[in-house]
């Protein structure tokens, strides 16, 4: 069949899709996704896929898609993250059979992405964009798609769509944040640049960005004009959300964990959503959410959100008429809602800063200062293992530094270097240092030896083999005379 584009494979593939899951690392797994679209989504993204992993190793093909195959879970968009034009077609080559489409990511905002040179720390490189979609889109199947975040200016925002869609994108999805708007400083997503994009394209468009219910999806399609609008955090939180419904959170609890014992995925995965979906109510109930970290079951997991549920049900018993929410919340705490994350002034005021300029505390509160104790929570439980470990800087021992890359180097090193850069000096000239336990001097001067040693041999062979045929000539020779 030919390949649809545009609107044609929006209409067609997706159904016309308005309610969109978004890609999320390690959530949006198969049970996730049937939740979902059990609850008004329409169409749901993969998490996003390393296409380098993917490429070499299958495994990774077989945990992460291969066996992720389910007739329900369709229309579907897998997601990749990628910088080299061949590793992402080789990549979507191998997972356009299990989707709709591929997408591109160019959206990741996260330290880990910065490190890797993929998501949203591409989007200065145009001209590579412009190869990996255009390639991909000569390549596949299927239709190739990508999701983005905006720049400050609205100006450069619009032209970076536009590059994407001549180059063969046939659906974006704009998050309405720079890739500087994550984590406490996350602000506001613009819907104007979102709303300036699509003006200025002729594919379809999602926007991403400030949806926390149901009346946030059309208010965003009416400012800006969007065929779609995806959610992240907020479906995490409320997996009814586009049902424009806020049910008791065991009500999608439960019903989750019934999917994954039907479509197992990793633990830490369900971990994760329990405490996305009952993050209220562990606010309330610490020591459950003790537990619910300590679990190392599934049936351990099932049995805290069942202890959970019980508190609930019994706090709901003992309301009184016309009792309200604590802590600001909409709903009571029981009930699947936003979760609004705190701006950075907020966060400090969590951490006990109030709000102090300058200061030089890390996320978590130090704790028990009256008793000279400013240790994070982390430290704290390392040092009840270990009594006798010191988080004193000035205590810890003092390295000599590499001369080349500043990491510790080997006391004993002849070249004053750490073993990685020691290993690459010695074998480029041919030197030994003993402090690390690199020969590669003496093992090349043994190599010579043992050479030298097989030539004289090779001689000494030769020579005994001229002497064995001498002495034949001269026995046939007597033989010869005696005749």
């Amino acid at each position: 069949m030919p390949k649809l584009k545009g609107f044609e494979f929006w209409s067609n593939t997706l159904k016309s899709a308005r309610f969109v899951v978004a890609p999320m690392v390690d959530q949006s797994e198969l049970a996730w996704r049937l939740l979902s679209r059990r609850h008004g989504a329409q169409l749901c993204y993969t998490p996003m896929l390393h296409a380098q992993v993917f490429v070499r190793d299958a495994n990774y093909r077989k945990e992460n898609l291969y066996c992720d195959v389910c007739p329900e879970d369709r229309p579907l968009i897998v997601q990749f993250c990628a910088n080299d034009p061949e590793v992402f077609v080789q990549a979507a080559l191998l997972a356009q059979d299990y989707c709709d489409a591929v997408d591109l990511n160019l959206g990741c905002p996260q330290m880990i992405a910065k490190r890797g040179h993929y998501g949203a720390f591409l989007q200065e490189e145009w001209d590579l964009l412009r190869k990996m979609i255009m390639l991909a889109n000569e390549k596949l199947s299927v239709p190739i798609t990508c999701k983005i975040r905006v720049f400050p200016e609205i100006a450069k925002t619009v032209k970076y769509a536009q590059l994407l869609e001549e180059a063969g994108c046939q659906l974006l999805t704009v998050h309405g944040r720079t890739k500087e708007q994550k984590g406490p400083l996350a602000g506001v997503a613009s819907w104007e640049h979102i709303q300036a994009v699509r003006k200025a394209v002729k594919i379809p468009v999602f926007a991403n960005g400030n949806i926390q219910c149901l009346n946030d999806v059309e208010k965003c399609i009416q400012k800006t004009g969007v065929q779609g609008v995806m959610s992240a955090e907020g479906n995490l939180h409320n997996p009814a959300l586009f049902e424009g419904r806020n049910p008791v959170v065991w009500e999608m609890a439960d019903e989750y964990l019934d999917i994954v014992q039907q479509y197992p995925c990793p633990l830490s995965y369900v971990r994760a959503h329990l405490f996305k979906l009952w993050h209220h109510t562990l606010q309330v109930h610490q020591q459950l959410r003790d537990e619910l970290a300590k679990v190392k079951t599934l049936d351990g997991l099932i049995a805290v959100n069942q202890e959970l549920k019980l508190h609930c049900q019994k706090e709901m018993a003992q309301l009184k008429e016309g009792e309200k929410p604590k802590g600001g919340l909409p709903f009571f705490h029981w009930i699947c809602q936003p979760y609004l994350r705190p701006g950075p002034k907020e966060t400090c005021k969590e951490n006990g800063n109030s709000g102090i300029e300058g200061s030089t505390r890390g996320k978590r509160a130090l704790e028990d200062e009256e008793d000279g104790n400013s240790l994070s929570k982390n430290k704290q439980k390392k040092k009840l293992r270990n009594p006798n470990k010191t988080f004193d800087p000035s205590l810890k021992p003092k390295y000599a530094k590499c001369d080349q890359c500043g990491n510790p180097k080997g006391n004993k090193c002849v070249f004053n270097l750490c073993r990685g850069c020691c290993k690459k000096r010695a074998f480029r000239e041919t030197a030994d240092c003993p402090g690390h336990g690199l020969l590669f001097k003496t093992k090349y001067e043994k190599n010579l030896l043992w050479k030298s040693g097989q030539s004289s041999l090779e001689k000494i062979e030769v020579i005994a083999q001229q002497g064995e045929v001498e002495e034949t000539l001269l026995i046939k020779e007597a033989i010869d005379g005696v005749a």
